[in-house]
């Protein structure tokens, strides 16, 4: 195919691009702002990520991507389309793409992914399920009859699948992630403390002290935020306690995700598992302890895969090297025109 290829985990937060030959090139937040009459677009990625919680009424902050699905469509494409002219810049041909899409994702949101790349500027596009995205980023490129577990935790989403020859055999994901934790972080604070915080803030708090565990030593910071009740600045110490009770539902349904997908995995592909044991990538493998509090609840020893923020975007970048992995699955790329006759085949 003429032009570049490229590939794009086109996550709830965050959007990585991948360049074949140079790597990934590129991650920046997954928002844009606007003048709020005119409708002029002001700034995309980190610049508009940047207003978020202090965009004047004049400007209007966009997160087009709502749990892993576009919810704005125009917004989604002046994102991407900026990324992509940056990569490309003056580039005569217009690139090729594949981009990542959930597990579980509709074909109308399949539909909408290809025609949202190709209204952006790409000449064709081709889609790619995260979890196996994600499997080919940490490493498990094999074709033999070998099964592996990757649990990709987002933003947006959890992607929960069993890998083998290549192929998805069992797979699940749900809308609890990164979001959800800094979400249920920010609903204590105002809970229990009185106290209102940004999400930018939660999960700020998330990340230094957070925990998938009770810590022996517990540990605690400074944030600052608006009180409920007077609507006055102020400034309260949050522990790692607090931070854990918050997320702990949250936990608990991920892990929970992980035993249900355990429970359909024919007993074969489990006794590989149990020998590989359960790969976890995405932004919220980091969490310190997760991998702990899943590998007690299945029983299964699990483990954070090496650069694990980006196995996505790197399995994009895999399957552009290795073009018989997106033809093995059904996807194939396809032009603007062609999105419409999209079969069943391709799409499910």
């Amino acid at each position: 195919m003429l032009g570049v290829n490229i590939g794009i985990d086109l996550g709830t937060t965050s959007v990585v691009a991948y360049v074949e030959g140079k790597g990934i090139v590129m991650t920046e937040p997954c928002v844009a702002a606007y003048e709020k009459e005119s409708g002029k677009l002001v700034a995309v990625g980190k610049r508009a990520w940047d207003m978020v919680g202090k965009n004047p009424d004049s400007i209007r902050v966009v997160q087009p991507m709502s749990n892993g699905v576009v919810s704005d469509f125009t917004s989604m494409k002046h994102i991407i389309r900026t990324f992509l002219s940056r990569i490309c810049k003056n580039m005569v041909f217009k690139p090729n793409v594949v981009v990542s899409v959930p597990s579980m994702a509709t074909s109308l949101e399949k539909r909408t992914i290809l025609d949202l790349v190709t209204a952006a500027g790409a000449a064709k596009a081709c889609l790619i399920e995260e979890p196996l995205a994600a499997a080919l980023g940490a490493g498990l490129k094999s074709n033999r009859p070998v099964g592996a577990m990757i649990v990709d935790i987002g933003g947006g989403t959890t992607d929960i699948a069993v890998i083998t020859m290549g192929c998805i055999s069992v797979s699940k994901s749900i809308k609890t992630a990164g979001n959800a934790l800094d979400e249920a972080i920010a609903r204590q604070i105002r809970r229990e403390r009185d106290v209102i915080i940004g999400l930018k803030t939660a999960e700020l708090i998330k990340k230094q002290i957070g925990c998938s565990y009770l810590r022996d030593v517990e540990l605690g910071m400074t944030v600052k935020g608006k009180h409920f009740i007077t609507n006055l600045p102020v400034s309260i110490e949050v522990t790692s306690t607090e931070a854990y009770l918050a997320m702990r539902p949250h936990l608990e349904t991920i892990a929970e995700a992980v035993r249900s997908v355990l429970e359909m995995t024919p007993p074969e592909l489990s006794a590989d598992i149990s020998e590989s044991g359960i790969r976890l990538t995405g932004g919220g493998a980091l969490l310190r302890g997760i991998d702990e509090m899943i590998q007690r609840k299945t029983g299964v020893k699990t483990f954070v895969a090496p650069d694990a923020v980006n196995c996505v975007a790197n399995g994009t970048g895999e399957a552009l090297s290795h073009m018989d992995i997106l033809s093995y699955n059904g996807y194939v790329f396809k032009a603007r025109d062609e999105i419409g006759g999209l079969t069943p085949e391709t799409t499910e």
